[in-house]
C-alpha cells in the first residue's frame, strides 16, 4: 500500500478533510520563509483536533510531520520531544553530521529531504543516515523531477515533487515509491481543497488497486 502524505496543512477545515481520508501522514510548515508557515502553537492546536476527530471516527490518526528548513538542531528536538510533531522532516542543507546530533536530543524519526538533479543525488539519497528520505525537484516548489533518476533507488522512500491527482498514477505504476507527499497539488488558490485532497487520495487507492489486480494476474 503507498502511503500518503498531505502536506501544509493550517485551518481546522484542513484537519476536518484529511481525517476522513487514508493518510498516514501530515505536515505542518515551520520554515518561517514558507507561505504555509505556522507556529508550534498552532500546530499544537491542530494535531489535539486531529487526534479528537479520529478518535471519534474510531480511526487512527495519521502521525504528523514537522517540515524545517535548516533550523537550530535543539528547536528541532524540541518539536519532537514536547510532543507538537511525531516525525522530523529537513528540507534544507542539513547534512549527516546534523541527523547525528539531532539523534542525540530525540529518538523520533527523521525524514531528510534531497533534491533531485542526477544520479549522484540518488547515491546520497541511498546512504543517508536519516530513518527516511523524501526526493525532490526542490525546496518544495510544486515542481517534479526526471523520475528517471528515482527508477535507480532501492530503499524505500517518499516521492514528492509537482504530484497531483493525473500524475500520481503513472508515479505509482512507475517507481512504486514508499510514500507520495503532496501539498501545492490539492491546493486551490493558495489554500486546501477538499475536492482536490479527495481527489489525490482516490487516485492512489486505485493506483494501488490496480497494481495488485496486476501481480494476481502477472
Amino acid at each position: 500500500m503507498t502511503r500518503i502524505k498531505i502536506c501544509g496543512l493550517r485551518t481546522a477545515q484542513d484537519i476536518q478533510v484529511v481525517a476522513t481520508l487514508p493518510c498516514s501522514y501530515v505536515g505542518f510548515v515551520f520554515a518561517r520563509a514558507s507561505r504555509r508557515a505556522i507556529t508550534f502553537e498552532q500546530a499544537k492546536t491542530l494535531r489535539k483536533q486531529l487526534l479528537c476527530v479520529c478518535a471519534n471516527k474510531h480511526k487512527i490518526a495519521p502521525a504528523t510531520v514537522g517540515v524545517f528548513v535548516n533550523e537550530a538542531v535543539d528547536v528541532v528536538a524540541h518539536c519532537l520531544n514536547s510532543g507538537v510533531c511525531d516525525i522530523c522532516q529537513l528540507h534544507g542543507v542539513e547534512d549527516e553530521n546534523y541527523i547525528a546530533r539531532l539523534r542525540k536530543l530525540s529518538d523520533k524519526p527523521c525524514i531528510q529531504a534531497l533534491r533531485i538533479t542526477s544520479a549522484a543525488d540518488v547515491a546520497k539519497a541511498q546512504h543517508s543516515k536519516a530513518d527516511y528520505v523524501l526526493l525532490d525537484a526542490g525546496a518544495g516548489d510544486g515542481k517534479s523531477f526526471n523520475w528517471t533518476f528515482a527508477q535507480a533507488m532501492t530503499r524505500p522512500y517518499f516521492l514528492a515533487g509537482g504530484l497531483n491527482s493525473q500524475n500520481v498514477t503513472e508515479a505509482i505504476t512507475v517507481l512504486h515509491p514508499f510514500a507520495v507527499d503532496v501539498s501545492s497539488g490539492v491546493e486551490e488558490q493558495g489554500h486546501k481543497s477538499e475536492l482536490k485532497m479527495n481527489a489525490f487520495c482516490t487516485a492512489v487507492v486505485n493506483a494501488d488497486k490496480a497494481s495488485k489486480k496486476e501481480v494476481q494476474h502477472g
